[in-house]
C-alpha cells in the first residue's frame, strides 16, 4: 500500500537523480514529474472505469510537437485529455481530438498511470481503443518511468486484445502486466452497492438447497450459488460475474452483493450477530449494531411495493408472437411481450418465430383442479407465513400436485393443434412469461422454469411442459422474491412463450447494452459481454468454471475488447471471433435503440442497459451466426 505522508512538504529523492527535491501536496493544473506520493495523489482521481476497486489514476500526455514533453494533468479537474490539451497545450479549440487516439502521425501520446492498491501495482495504460504502436508506448513508458518516484516499478497494462499483441513487441526493459495478474491481487469485488442492517449467517452454497436464510440475514458463502431466495445481502469468497442471476436479483432488490477473499474467516466472528454492512465502489465495511438499531433501520428502509399489471384473463386465443407487443403484458407476460418487441427490430436481430399461450390457460388450469382455493387457504395459513421451513414444504407439495394434475383436454388439444400447424415435428421450449417478470423495475430473472416439449414425443410430452412452467409460479425462490417486492401473489399469472429449441449451439452468453463500469452520462460507451462455449451456462456455472467476460468498445474504430476473464473451457482462446463479436455488437445496439423508445435508463446510467441472452449457431454452411434469445430491462448497479 502507498505510505500516507504526515507532513505537507517533505524532502524526497528526485526521480531523475540523487538531488534532493521538494515534495509538494498542492494540486496543480499540470506537473512534469511526480517526486512522491503526495504529488501523485494531488494530481490523481478515481478512474472512470471502476472495474477494479481501490485504484487512483492520473492522466498523462506526451507532446511530440514539443520535444516529447511530459505532463501529468489535474485529473479531477480534467478527467478527459481533450479539454486539458485545449486549455494548457494550445490545441485549437473545436478541432477534432479523436485522431489523437488513432493517427500514426498524432501529436499527443495519451495515457494514464493507475495505482492499483491491493496488488500494489503502478500501471501505464491507454484507452482500449488507442492504436499506439510499440514505439509510441515505449516513448511514453520510458518518459514516465524517468519522471516518477515509482519509475522502477512501473508496468504497462494492455487494456485490449490489440494492445496485448503490441505488448509482445516491447523491449525487455518494459515490464508488462496482464489483467489476469491484476485481478489475482484483488481481494474485494463490489457487485451491487448499498447498505443493510442484518444478522450474519455463514454457510456454503450447497447448504442453501436445504437451509432457510431469512430476508434479514446476510448470506456469507464459499462460492456463488446458482440462485438464492431473498436475503439482506450476499458475500461470497469466490469472485462473481456481474451478470449472474444472484447479482441481477441483488440489483433488483437493492441489496448489497460483494465478493471478498477469505469471506468466511472475516465474517465468522460475527456469526449470528446484528451488523451494518456497507458496500461501496472502492471499499466496504461492517460494524456491529443492536437488534433495536437493525429494526429501526428496517422500518425506515422497507422497499416500496413493486407495481405489476393486473392479469388479463379475457384473452383466450393462442397468439402468433408477431400479433402482440409490449402493450400485451397483462395477457402474455413480460418475457413474451419483449420477445415480440425483438421480432419488430428487423434484420440486425435474428430471432426465431414463437407463439404465446395467454394467462387465461393458467387460470383455467388452477380453477379446473381446485388449486385456486387451495392457494387462497395456504396464503391465509399463519404457519405458512411464520415458518420458513413449513412454507418451503407447502410450496414444494403444491408444485408436485400441480404437475400431477390433468390439463383440460380441450385446451391441450388446441395447443397441440396450433403447434402441429405452425411448428410441425419441432421440439419447442416452453418458457415462463408472468406478468411479474422482465419489467422495468422488477426483473424476476431466473425465478421460473422452462421445459422442452414436442407433440407426439413420449419423452417430452407437451402437457408436462405446460404444467412444469405453470407450477413454477409457486417455487420457493419466486415466492420469496415477490413477497420481498410487496407483490400480491394472487395477482401473478403465468403465460407461456413457446419457441423452437436451440439444438447444438456453438456458444451462448449474456450481454448488457451499456458499460457497467462507466455507465454515467458522458462515460465511455461500450457493451458488457459474457460468453461461453456450447450450452454451458454463464449465469449458473459449475464451481470452478469461468466464461469470457469482456467490455466491447463497439462504437470506436477497430472495435477493441477488454477481457477481464477467459473461458476455462476454450484453451485460452476467445469464445467469439472478431466477426462474431461485431455481429453480436450490431444486434445489441439495435436492441438498445429499439427499447430506448419505451424505457428510460435507470439511475446512474446515461444509456439504456438491456439484459440480452444470445446464442451462436451453425447456419448449415459452417458459418456461425448470432441469434437473440430474449431481452429485458437491466435494473442497474445500486448506489
Amino acid at each position: 500500500m502507498l505510505r500516507a505522508l504526515s507532513i505537507v512538504i517533505a524532502v524526497a529523492v528526485s526521480a531523475c537523480g540523487d538531488e534532493p527535491t521538494v515534495c509538494e501536496s498542492e494540486t496543480l493544473p499540470l506537473r512534469t514529474a511526480l517526486h512522491c506520493e503526495d504529488e501523485l495523489r494531488a494530481q490523481a482521481a478515481r478512474p472512470l472505469d471502476a472495474s477494479l476497486p481501490g485504484a487512483i489514476t492520473v492522466k498523462t500526455i506526451i507532446d511530440r510537437a514539443n520535444g516529447d514533453s511530459l505532463t501529468f494533468q489535474d485529473t479531477t479537474a480534467y478527467p478527459l485529455h481533450g479539454r486539458f490539451a485545449t486549455e494548457h497545450l494550445n490545441w485549437p479549440p473545436g478541432a477534432p481530438f479523436v485522431d489523437q487516439y488513432f493517427s500514426p502521425s498524432r501529436r499527443f501520446l495519451l495515457g494514464s498511470v493507475t495505482y492499483y492498491e491491493e496488488p500494489d501495482v503502478f500501471a501505464y495504460e491507454l484507452a482500449p481503443y488507442d492504436t499506439a504502436n510499440a514505439v509510441m508506448i515505449t516513448t511514453a513508458y520510458r518518459a514516465i518511468a524517468k519522471a516518477t518516484y515509482f519509475g522502477k516499478r512501473l508496468a504497462f497494462h494492455a487494456s485490449s486484445e490489440e494492445q496485448r499483441a503490441v505488448a509482445r513487441e516491447l523491449a525487455k526493459d518494459i515490464r508488462v502486466i496482464t489483467t489476469e495478474e491484476l485481478w489475482a491481487g484483488i481481494t474485494y469485488q463490489p457487485l451491487n452497492l448499498g447498505e443493510t442492517y442484518a444478522r450474519v449467517r455463514v454457510l456454503t452454497a450447497e447448504q442453501l438447497a436445504t437451509t432457510y436464510v431469512s430476508p434479514r440475514e446476510i448470506a456469507v458463502l464459499d462460492r456463488v450459488p446458482n440462485d438464492i431466495s431473498v436475503v439482506a445481502a450476499v458475500v461470497t469468497d469466490q469472485f462473481q460475474t456481474p451478470l449472474s442471476h444472484v447479482n441481477v436479483l441483488s440489483q433488483q432488490r437493492g441489496t448489497p452483493n460483494m465478493a471478498l477473499d477469505g469471506a468466511a474467516a472475516r465474517f465468522s466472528p460475527l456469526e449470528g450477530r446484528w451488523v451494518r454492512l456497507t458496500t461501496r465502489a472502492f471499499d466496504w465495511d461492517v460494524a456491529e449494531v443492536t437488534a433495536e438499531q437493525a429494526e429501526a433501520w428496517w422500518q425506515l428502509h422497507r422497499p416500496p411495493a413493486a407495481v405489476i399489471p393486473a392479469p388479463d384473463y379475457t384473452v383466450t386465443a393462442l397468439l402468433d408472437i408477431d400479433d402482440v407487443g409490449l402493450d400485451d403484458i397483462s395477457a402474455i407476460g413480460g418475457k413474451a411481450a419483449h420477445y415480440a418487441g425483438l421480432r419488430d427490430i428487423g434484420a440486425a436481430v435474428q430471432i426465431r418465430d414463437a407463439m404465446a399461450i395467454p394467462v387465461a390457460f393458467y387460470r383455467q388450469f388452477l380453477v379446473g383442479n381446485g388449486f385456486d382455493q387451495r392457494i387462497a387457504a395456504m396464503l391465509a395459513d399463519p404457519r405458512f407465513r411464520a415458518d420458513g421451513s413449513a412454507r418451503r414444504m407447502m410450496l414444494d407439495q403444491l408444485r408436485a400436485d400441480m404437475i400431477a394434475a390433468p390439463v383440460d383436454p380441450a385446451a391441450l388439444a388446441a395447443i397441440e393443434a396450433y403447434l402441429t400447424e405452425h411448428f410441425p415435428a419441432t421440439r419447442m421450449k416452453f418458457r415462463s412469461s408472468t406478468n411479474a417478470e422482465d419489467l422495468a423495475r422488477h426483473s424476476g430473472a431466473g425465478l421460473y422454469e422452462s421445459k422442452s416439449g414436442q407433440v407426439g414425443d413420449p419423452q417430452r410430452p407437451v402437457d408436462v411442459a405446460l404444467k412444469t412452467v405453470w407450477a413454477s409460479v409457486w417455487n420457493v425462490r419466486a415466492f420469496e422474491e415477490r413477497d420481498y417486492a410487496g407483490i400480491d401473489h394472487v395477482n401473478v399469472a403465468m403465460a407461456i412463450l413457446a419457441n423452437p429449441s436451440f439444438p447444438d449451439e456453438d456458444a451462448n452468453g449474456v450481454a448488457i447494452t451499456a458499460n457497467l463500469y462507466d455507465p454515467a452520462a458522458g462515460g465511455e460507451d461500450a457493451l458488457f459481454i459474457n460468453a461461453q462455449v456450447g450450452e454451458i451456462s454463464v449465469v449458473q456455472p459449475d464451481p470452478g468454471v469461468t466464461s469470457d467476460s469482456l467490455m466491447y468498445y463497439h462504437f470506436h474504430i477497430g472495435q477493441p475488447a477488454t477481457y477481464y476473464a477467459r473461458s476455462s473451457l476454450n484453451g485460452g482462446a476467445p469464445v467469439l471471433s472478431r466477426r462474431e463479436l461485431f455481429e453480436l455488437g450490431q444486434a445489441l445496439v439495435a436492441v438498445r435503440e429499439h427499447f430506448a423508445r419505451t424505457y428510460d435508463p435507470p439511475a446512474g446510467y446515461g444509456r439504456l442497459p438491456m439484459d440480452v441472452e444470445w446464442k451462436l449457431l451453425d447456419d448449415g454452411t459452417g458459418a456461425r451466426r448470432v441469434w437473440i434469445k430474449q431481452a429485458r430491462p437491466f435494473p442497474g448497479r445500486g448506489r
